[in-house]
């Protein structure tokens, strides 16, 4: 193991994500996250408390600002200095006793907090949470280069390979450190599901190659409830396939793309990604707010959407899984093998990989994505092919025209909103009609409305 930087100092028992998540899913809980972030350590202390208080099975995040997550500390040490807001926490520029001090009596076994960033070069970052006595982050070599910097990708390999390898060396100290790869996330929104189960299901590989014995693997909500529970059953599947380690589970993100700008239409697109969850068995769920067209959330946002995802329970048995040998499945197994093929090391057959358009991600315009492939929203409200360049999968079947115009683009980024925010009969077939499978199971709460007060609140409150 690499040496940390500084010995931890936890302030009690180590917290284990692994294990939390492990109990609670044993409960039959489905456990709700923010993605929270504020920058005067008294406000993050304030979300932090509101987050476990909420009234759900919750996780805390503390989500870094962009300043920190490029390593512009120098804007960092302005905006301290002369009191402007950050859009998030600068873990890296605050003393960790500050921020021992912030989570004390908060962060325990009872309410893991993780951190959440977005770096190709998180070094300072990990060494900063580490001393702060926090084991549990998230992202990837990938997921966090490509759609965030122009960093070459292969040093962000090398940095995430000397930073995983580096918190791993937490067992030293008796905690268990957890990593979640954010490459189920890819961009966002247009990037086929196949794709992101594949890039989920390497990242995680490559933090375990590295030493990592607790893993989370993402998916991000897209266009179609039917697709999705496809995708979520094949990333578990090649997970329990293909994972050395035991200890790992299943992370859904409610959708990142545009966002409703509707506080109905919001609600019901967070209340469809906790069918999503529930109904594939995932046991954790990212949520986003009512606010997330306007600006930044506030607590009483946050904690709004907290409780109406977290309400969303199975009041009977599951259903069935999607088939086992779905489209998405095979896709997404082929391009793990193809990618494993090309090199023992998974980090450097990720840039062999990427390299030889092996992995190509639509839209993304990092300067090592070769930027062949091509997606698009089809007439059933799924997220498909039109072009997939150099992936070893099979060819898109033509039929009709699905030439990617700037006017198709546009239409297909909105889609969700417009579906969302103004019903299906504003996209091709609407992804808000095409719930799929288990549609008919009930559920606590319906997402057509909410009846709790504290999001009646929250709908008269905008964005900070």
């Amino acid at each position: 193991m690499t040496p940390l930087a500084r010995r931890p100092e936890f302030g009690g028992p180590p917290v284990d994500l692994g294990a939390f998540v492990r109990d609670a899913a044993d409960r039959g809980m489905l456990l709700v996250q923010p993605r929270m972030g504020f920058s005067e350590p008294s406000a993050m202390r304030a979300g932090l408390a509101a987050t476990r208080r909420a009234g759900a099975a919750t996780v805390g995040t503390i989500t870094l600002d962009s300043y920190t997550r490029v390593g512009d500390l120098a804007a960092v040490a302005r905006a301290l200095e002369t009191g402007q807001p950050l859009n998030g926490y600068p873990i890296t520029s605050i003393d960790p006793a500050i921020t021992r001090a912030m989570l004390a009596g908060i962060l325990g076994p009872d309410f893991p907090v993780q951190v959440r960033h977005g770096s190709a070069a998180p070094r300072k970052i990990f060494d900063a949470l580490v001393a702060a006595g926090l084991t549990a982050s998230e992202g990837g070599p990938v997921s966090y280069c490509l759609p965030y910097s122009r960093t070459p990708l292969a040093e962000s390999v090398r940095n995430w390979a000397d930073c995983v390898r580096r918190f791993t060396a937490l067992r030293e100290w008796g905690a268990e450190p957890h990593l979640e790869t954010f490459g189920g996330c890819l961009l966002g929104q247009l990037c086929p599901p196949s794709l992101l189960v594949a890039v989920s299901v390497l990242e995680a590989l490559f933090f375990c190659q590295h030493g990592m014995r607790s893993v989370s693997v993402s998916y991000a909500q897209q266009t179609q409830l039917a697709q999705d529970l496809e995708a979520v059953a094949a990333l578990r599947r090649l997970c329990a396939e293909l994972l050395p380690v035991t200890d790992w589970h299943v992370v859904v993100y409610t959708y990142m793309g545009l966002y409703p700008t509707t506080s109905r239409g919001a609600f019901r697109l967070l209340g469809q990604s906790a069918r999503l969850a529930v109904y594939s068995g995932s046991e954790r769920l990212i949520v986003k707010t009512a606010a997330e067209s306007r600006g930044i959330p506030t607590v009483v946002e946050n904690v709004a959407a907290l409780r109406y995802a977290g309400s969303f329970v199975p009041t009977k048995v599951v259903p069935a899984e999607p088939d086992a040998d779905s489209a998405t499945y095979e896709e997404a197994r082929d391009l793990v093998a193809a990618v494993l093929n090309l090199a023992p090391d998974i980090g450097r057959a990720l840039l062999l990989a990427f390299d030889r358009g092996y992995l190509d991600v639509p839209y993304c315009l990092h300067p090592d994505n070769r930027g062949r492939t091509r997606s698009y929203v089809a007439d059933d409200g799924s997220l498909r092919w039109s072009d997939t360049g150099s992936l070893p999968v099979r060819r898109p079947t033509r039929s009709g025209d699905h030439r990617i115009t700037s006017d198709r683009l546009l239409a297909d980024l909105s889609y969700v909103r417009r579906t969302f925010d103004h019903g299906p009969e504003t996209g091709r077939a609407g992804a808000g009609s095409a719930l799929g499978p288990g549609d008919g199971t009930a559920m606590a709460r319906s997402d057509e409305g909410c009846d709790d007060p504290f999001v009646g609140e929250a709908h008269a409150v905008g964005g900070r």
